[in-house]
């Protein structure tokens, strides 16, 4: 049985000079930022790059090494160029403003993450980049896997729910909110002195808004009491 690389491993090639993988993984990138992941095929690609399907087999393997490249070239977008912040804490700042962008940027990069991609070399020199700051706090690996963890968990909840906010469209909370309060029952509810902390909100307009700033430092806050700020 001929030996199977890994993508990363793989030697690069294919008949055709003028197609690389760079250009393969650049307009499988294409397609799902316009369309969703689930429009990205060895097919499509080719036919967006004006070859055949079969052309694209010199450079990978199977469609699962395109995501994992996919996800890598994004991976590549978050990584900070030159030093990272001294202090821990702009420095995390600034990671997690590029994941969030990314994120934005490239709505199905969290989708493909939970598929559980093979992590390539720029997916883990994100990961070291951020443990390097962690280290700043803490010697213990476990600590360090726990702060960065965390950070992540806050960074992907919050974006997961922007991209779902940005589909809604501007106007989108606007429009739960009325259709909420176009509902006899809420209305009723309401009147009766139900929900009288939600009530206020509401009245506000400012149903389901946050600040991704406030509420990273609010969780900086509690890292730095655990850990000192040192």
């Amino acid at each position: 049985m001929p030996a199977r690389y890994d993508v990363w491993d793989r030697p690069r090639g294919g008949r055709r000079p003028k197609l690389s993988r760079e250009a393969i993984v650049a307009a499988a990138i294409e397609i799902a930022d316009a369309e969703g992941l689930e429009a990205v095929s060895i097919r499509r690609v080719a036919n967006e790059l004006g070859v055949r399907a079969m052309s694209l087999y010199g450079h990978i393997d199977r469609k699962e090494d395109l995501l994992d490249l996919m996800y890598d070239e994004v991976a590549a977008h978050v990584l900070i160029e030159g030093e990272l912040p001294d202090d821990w804490r702009e420095a995390f700042m600034v990671i997690a403003r590029k994941e969030r962008a990314a994120g934005l940027r490239h709505p199905w990069m969290f989708q493909l993450a939970g598929s559980s991609p093979r992590i390539g070399p720029n997916g883990l020199r994100h990961a070291d980049q951020s443990l390097g700051v962690a280290a700043k706090l803490t010697d213990d690996p476990l600590s360090q896997t726990e702060i960065v963890t965390s950070i992540d968990h806050y960074m992907l909840g919050f974006t997961l729910r922007e991209q779902r906010i940005d589909e809604m469209g501007r106007t989108g909370l606007q429009e739960v909110q009325d259709s909420l309060m176009g509902r006899p029952y809420f209305r009723s509810w309401l009147e009766d002195g139900h929900f009288q902390h939600l009530k206020p909100v509401l009245d506000a307009g400012i149903f389901g808004q946050a600040s991704f700033e406030k509420g990273l430092n609010w969780l900086l806050d509690g890292i730095e009491r655990e850990y000192g700020g040192a």
